[in-house]
């Protein structure tokens, strides 16, 4: 079992609220916390770029920083810290090998324009099968009472039809640690052979709901067995899976979403939901790789 959670360093507002967030989730799970910082740098050949001094010295006052503030606010956890040379994400990657998470900041724009899926946070998201939580900075780097998360319950979106357990067994656990309920959420779009007025018929979308919500209680049955003390309530609904995940999510203190393993090298490697919950929500999102 991992015994650490790996938090990568930018030294932004976003980064430092990711490494808060981690730290209440290592002292939640017991684990160390390892800052890294990871950087490649590059320019034209006629722009001069820091030397290698200068660029050792930054990334380790940064990370020296993160630590200090962070060994002041949650006085149990063990810290430690390294600085590479190299890609962010293949760095973070092969460091995180083994490790329970990736916590990294993402850059938030506006309410209406959502938020910043950088290149790096995306390129983690595709080189590792270890879970990423995307963290912004609206999470807020004071820490909560008792230095625990906020009282907020876990979400969890699930596609029935594709192996879900991975996401399940994250959210259950997260659950568990935080002793909030957990809300799964299934949503499936109109079958098109209903024809598109079927749709909005009421009478056809609550059969539909209701014949979802038992296939949906029937996936959940052995984890609330395995659960007994969350709280958990499924929902089943018809409708587009981004607009439900993020109107149930926003007030949640975590989203967990999947993505698909693939053998392939081509394409993005995560699916336009998780996408789009990723770009859009305000709470800190986890992303479990599964088959």
């Amino acid at each position: 079992m991992s015994d650490r959670i790996i938090v990568g360093l930018d030294g932004s507002a976003e980064g430092l609220a990711a490494a808060h967030w981690a730290a209440r989730e290592a002292l939640l799970r017991g684990m160390a916390l390892h800052l890294v910082h990871a950087e490649q740098w590059s320019s034209p050949a006629d722009i001069p770029v820091p030397t290698t001094d200068v660029r050792r010295h930054w990334a380790q006052t940064v990370l020296d920083e993160a630590a200090t503030e962070l060994r002041a606010n949650y006085r149990e956890l063990d810290v430690d810290t390294r600085s590479f040379d190299g890609k962010p994400a293949a760095v973070l990657a092969s460091v995180a090998a083994g490790a329970a998470m990736i916590v990294l900041g993402s850059r938030g724009r506006s309410p209406l324009t959502g938020y910043v899926l950088g290149s790096v946070g995306l390129a983690v998201i595709q080189a590792t099968e270890r879970p990423v939580v995307m963290v912004r900075a609206s999470e807020g780097a004071a820490p909560h009472p008792d230095s625990r998360h906020a009282a907020r319950d876990v979400v969890v979106g699930v596609d029935i039809g594709q192996p879900c357990d991975a996401l399940l067994a994250f959210a259950f656990e997260e659950a568990a640690l935080r002793s909030r309920p957990l809300h799964v959420l299934h949503a499936c779009s109109t079958p098109p052979l209903m024809g598109y007025g079927a749709g909005f018929d009421p009478r056809v979308r609550a059969q539909l709901e209701m014949s979802t919500k038992a296939a949906l209680e029937e996936v959940l049955g052995p984890w609330r067995d395995k659960y007994p003390a969350v709280e958990v309530t499924g929902r089943a609904s018809i409708g587009h899976a981004a607009t439900e995940l993020l109107d149930i999510g926003s007030a949640a203190g975590l989203l967990v979403m999947g993505r698909r393993i693939r053998s392939s090298s081509l394409g993005t490697h995560i699916g336009p939901v998780t996408h789009a919950v990723l770009h859009h929500a305000q709470a800190p999102v986890a992303v479990i790789a599964h088959t």
